[in-house]
This record gives structure tokens, sequence and C-alpha cells, in this order.
């Protein structure tokens, strides 16, 4: 019998549209032994709880779906291991409720998973805005050795993430405890979790999930991801002694990218002008070739896209 896999979508105040739209994209795939985890993270007594519960009605009689209600507001890392345990599959995966799955998601990865008995992979990411249009593809083709030991500096200095393109055995999430409650940066200190503990990882080149950048409230935005941000970076200094000098020089260019990103999506511009000037400080190499490798990616994976759609 095909294995049963679990995808746990966290929801917190989110348009009942957009959640439908991710639960459908799952009900919809190719692969057919899925569970749609829906975990309700609302304030039980907010209007944002009963609209959900009255949404999820039109799925009360799909074996497929497990709605589960918090009793309290638990947080994505907190919400997300509730789902954990009380998913039934023997495979565990995740998704944004305003994110999608693209349809051969689930069956593409689980069967990378299966050839080569991995304990965890992940994939690329679509990046897209409000309008369905690409504006970033993260990709790891970059990573040729998967010993753990190099996965370990690849991460810490680019993020293998996010968490809609990770694949457990949900025995190996078990076992190294699930999530971390954070508030920021989960998915990054999971993958460090999943390294650290030596589990087989293995990746697929290639993306069937489109996550989206939108309106509406997010902790990763303005003061909260700034702070966040900055408690990740101190972080990774605790792992410095790995890297050379030219590695450090990306790991602080990147950071005060990210920050000053950060600044210019929050309306912070002394802050996105601070950290702009910091990131070619810190590295002017890199303020030079990113740009250019970041232009030419999306460039080309909208060919790519477009192609495909017109076939």
């Amino acid at each position: 019998m095909k294995p049963k896999v679990s995808v746990i979508i966290p929801t917190y105040k989110r348009n009942k549209d957009l959640l439908g739209r991710a639960i459908e994209s799952v009900l919809n795939q190719t692969y057919n032994n899925v569970e749609v985890v829906v975990v309700d993270d609302n304030i039980p007594a907010s209007s944002f709880r009963k609209d959900v519960e009255k949404f999820m009605e039109i799925y009360r009689d799909n074996t497929k779906v497990n709605y589960i209600k918090n009793v309290e507001n638990l947080g994505g890392a907190l919400a997300r291991n509730e789902g954990i345990e009380k998913s039934q599959g023997e495979f565990i995966t995740f998704l944004d409720d305003d994110d999608v799955y693209l349809p051969h998601k689930v069956e593409r990865q689980l069967d990378l998973m299966i050839s080569d008995n991995y304990d965890m992979t992940f994939t690329d990411l679509r990046i897209h805005n409000t309008n369905d249009e690409l504006i970033d593809y993260r990709e790891f083709n970059f990573i040729k050795n998967f010993k753990n030991d190099n996965l370990l500096k690849q991460h810490i200095m680019r993020h293998i993430t996010g968490t809609p393109t990770f694949m457990y055995k949900k025995k190996c999430l078990l076992m190294i405890e699930g999530f971390m409650e954070a508030k920021m940066g989960q998915e990054f200190y999971l993958m460090l979790k999943s390294i650290e503990a030596n589990l087989k990882i293995g990746y697929l080149p290639f993306s069937d999930v489109v996550a989206y950048i939108h309106e509406g409230e997010r902790i990763s935005s303005g003061a909260n991801k700034l702070q966040g941000e900055n408690r990740l970076y101190n972080f990774k200094k605790r792992y410095f002694n790995r890297f050379n000098n030219r590695e450090k020089m990306f790991i602080r260019f990147r950071h005060h990218v990210v920050m000053a990103v950060t600044g210019l999506r929050s309306k912070m511009p002394f802050i996105c002008i601070k950290h702009a000037v910091l990131a070619v400080l810190s590295s002017p190499i890199d303020a030079i070739i990113e740009p250019i490798t970041y232009k030419r990616k999306v460039s080309n994976h909208k060919s790519f896209i477009k192609v495909n759609n017109e076939l």
C-alpha cells in the first residue's frame, strides 16, 4: 500500500479564500494518499476562529481533511508541532495557509524520499507577488556535496529553506522534536537540527511550491523581523570558526541585505539605507555579483515557466 503523506497547514488570521486555495492544492495532488492537517491557531473566542470553523464545515465529511482547533494561540512553530503529533502519515510535509502546491509536488518529492531512503528532502521554491508574478526563485543547485558538514556550512551561509519544500519521515521529525519555538527563523533552526542530527538529506532541483509575498498581518516584517534577524545573525557567530574570511564576508553581507530589504518593505528608509551601505562595505564583490546573479536567475525561471505554461 502506498504510504500516507500528511500535509500540515497552520492557519492564523487568514482570509478563508486563501486557506481554501491552499487546501485544494493538496487535495488536487496527483498522489492520492494524502492527509490535510489544518491547525487552527486563532484565539478561540475571536472572529477569525469562528470564520474558519464555518469555512471548514465544507470539509466535514472529507476523510482526507483533519481539522484541529488549538485551545490557545501557540504560534507557528508549536502549531506545526501540534499538527505533526496528530497526523497519521508516515511522511510529513508543510504548507503555509496562503501558499500552494503544484499538482505533482507530493508525488515527485515522495518518489525522491523513497528512491534512496532519505530521512528528509528539500526542493527549490518559487516566490510570487499577489499578481502571481515570479519575483524570486530560491534554488540550491550550487550544493554539490551533501555530506552533513558541507550542508551545515551552506545552510549558515545561504539558508536551505523554506518550510513548504521540506518533506520528512515522521519518525525523524519526532526524533529531532520538531520545530523549535522561535518568533523568527523557525525553518532555519529546523533544517539546522536536521543536519546536526545527521539525518540523510536529499535535494530535488525543481519547484512544485509557490510561496506568496502578500499584505496582511505577519511577524516577518517591521521591528519583529529586524530583531529576529539580529538574533539569528548573533546565533550564526557561534559557527564562525568553521568559515574562512571570504565566507564570513558573505554571511555579513547577506545579513545586511536582509535587513535593508526589511527596511524597504516596512517603510523604514533609514534602516534600509543604513544596511544597504553596510552590505556594500561588508563585501563589495558580493554587492556586485549577487544582484547580477539574482536578475539572471529570475529571468531564466520566468522564461522557463512561460514556456511550460504555453505547452
